[in-house]
């Protein structure tokens, strides 16, 4: 993964081997369920890896941290996040029980201890998180309905809030949302044409 490890050259040997392991356990599993489109597993490290990954150039998160990752599908962003900060607590959940058996067999395969995940709707959890992340999974508004009760207020965390990875014009969604909502393009710090659209949405608590 050359430009995983040009975007973050810090990562320890341990994390370049977790994470130059993706793309074979992704690709294994795709060919028995169709978990990530065979566009996006020929390029995962670009299109789910790296992308996962913007959350990290723009906060940090810390040991003890709890984070919760809403409609994960395939596991992203959390397993990406999960491996870059292993001291950081991550539930990952999505309401379609085959994706999460993939995901827990990849935590498995990956040996990740910071990791948990399960099948449920977001608005059914009964716990509290200091940060929800997610990957285009709805609107805003939808989003914050969702969750906005699960995460605690005045946490003492870096990133008390809500962060979402989204693309596209989002005025009219931040509009609606009726919330103070900071954004963050990720072409500024990544060079790919995928990312020239792609943005960092983070509304705090």
């Amino acid at each position: 993964m050359k430009e995983l490890h040009d975007y973050f050259p810090e990562l320890s040997v341990e994390q370049k081997i977790l994470f130059d392991r993706i793309p074979e356990v992704y690709k294994d599993w795709n060919q028995k369920i169709n978990v990530v489109s065979r566009k996006d597993v020929e390029d995962i490290e670009i299109r789910h890896v790296i992308h996962s990954l913007a959350i990290a150039r723009i906060f940090e998160f810390l040991p003890g941290q709890k984070v919760l990752d809403i409609g994960t599908g395939g596991g992203f962003p959390g397993i990406p996040l999960a491996i870059l900060f292993p001291d950081t607590k991550f539930l990952l959940v999505d309401s379609i029980g085959k994706k999460i058996r993939v995901v827990q067999d990849v935590i498995l395969q990956l040996g990740l201890n910071n990791v948990n995940a399960i099948q449920s709707r977001a608005e059914e959890l009964d716990f509290e998180f200091d940060t929800v992340i997610c990957r285009a999974v709805a609107p805003l508004s939808t989003l914050w309905y969702w969750i906005g009760n699960k995460i605690k207020n005045e946490s003492g965390f870096p990133a008390n809030g809500l962060i979402a990875l989204k693309g596209g014009d989002l005025h009219e969604e931040i509009k609606t949302l009726g919330l103070k909502a900071e954004v963050f393009k990720i072409s500024s710090f990544y060079k790919e044409p995928f990312f020239e659209t792609k943005k960092v949405v983070f509304v705090p608590k």
